[in-house]
């Protein structure tokens, strides 16, 4: 049972297939972009490769993912977009081992997921994988900063990245928070039953960000944000993402985000399931 965690809050120390673009009618937003990172290997493995992977929840049922090839490198930033219930969700947990396909592979950091047992899947998502849930899952009774460092409880190797970055795991989670108009020493002890749903959302995208994973996947992770805290919390994103080079695969509706990702992907055009339905799966 998770006992809590005494808090310091001193302040902390100082490759790809082609996809159809979409229209986007809208103008970028004003977002911070990160400095320049070095230039991407080809050669080198990608931090997601789907192949020829097919999804279906039973035998019987109709095919949700049918993909021949996905491919996202290191430091990439990737945007897809769909409709609801196109399966993208199914994609996502394909990716992050929560189901594993019925043909094909997801090779994720060159691990074939299919290949690991389940508790092995687990392992690896808590050390390799954050991810910002659409219903946020966060702990009813931690507080905020012990539902951001719940991550390191499961991962050493996170645990540990979090500890050289800030000092401390509950100073690496000060550091993020603040970054989310989230520091004030009130917040930070209030239980998240307290939060409103924007401030839920922060501290589910502060938690994914913690111990630095090289794979972050972001599903609908700004839609209860204004727009002054949505321009935040993507700059704290993609801050952490190219500080270490980390992959990030951020599903959303919002069109006039597209611009500032490396790459937009329109989820029809790489899911054939959705083309042999004639619409979107029933997920």
């Amino acid at each position: 049972m998770y006992t809590g965690i005494a808090l310091d809050l001193s302040p902390a120390p100082a490759h790809m297939t082609g996809c159809r673009p979409f229209a986007v009618n809208t103008s970028p937003l004003a977002i911070s972009q990160p400095p320049p990172t070095e230039s991407r290997d080809a050669s080198a493995e990608p931090v997601v490769n789907v192949s020829g992977v097919r999804f279906s929840w039973s035998a019987a049922a109709p095919l949700v993912v049918d993909i021949e090839s996905l491919r996202v490198g290191r430091g990439e930033r990737v945007f897809l977009r769909g409709p609801s219930g196109s399966g993208k969700s199914t994609l996502l947990s394909l990716l992050a081992g929560v189901v594993t396909p019925r043909e094909g592979t997801v090779r994720v950091l060159g691990r074939e997921m299919g290949a690991l047992g389940s508790a092995e899947r687990d392992r690896f998502r808590a050390d390799h994988i954050g991810f910002i849930f659409q219903l946020f899952n966060l702990i009813p009774y931690l507080s905020v900063v012990e539902n951001v460092i719940l991550p390191c409880g499961f991962s050493e190797r996170r645990r540990a990245h979090a500890a050289h970055s800030s000092g401390t795991v509950e100073k690496e989670a000060v550091r993020l928070l603040a970054h989310l108009d989230m520091g004030s020493s009130d917040l930070l002890r209030r239980p998240v039953t307290e939060l409103s749903v924007g401030q839920q959302q922060r501290v589910a995208a502060a938690r994914a960000l913690m111990g630095a994973p090289e794979l972050v996947i972001a599903d609908e992770p700004t839609s209860s944000l204004d727009s002054d805290r949505r321009t935040s919390f993507l700059e704290l994103l993609f801050r952490e993402c190219a500080r270490e080079q980390a992959a990030l695969i951020f599903v959303s509706h919002d069109a006039a985000l597209a611009p500032l990702f490396d790459r937009a992907i329109q989820f029809a055009d790489i899911n054939r399931a959705l083309g042999a339905s004639g619409g979107p799966s029933t997920v």
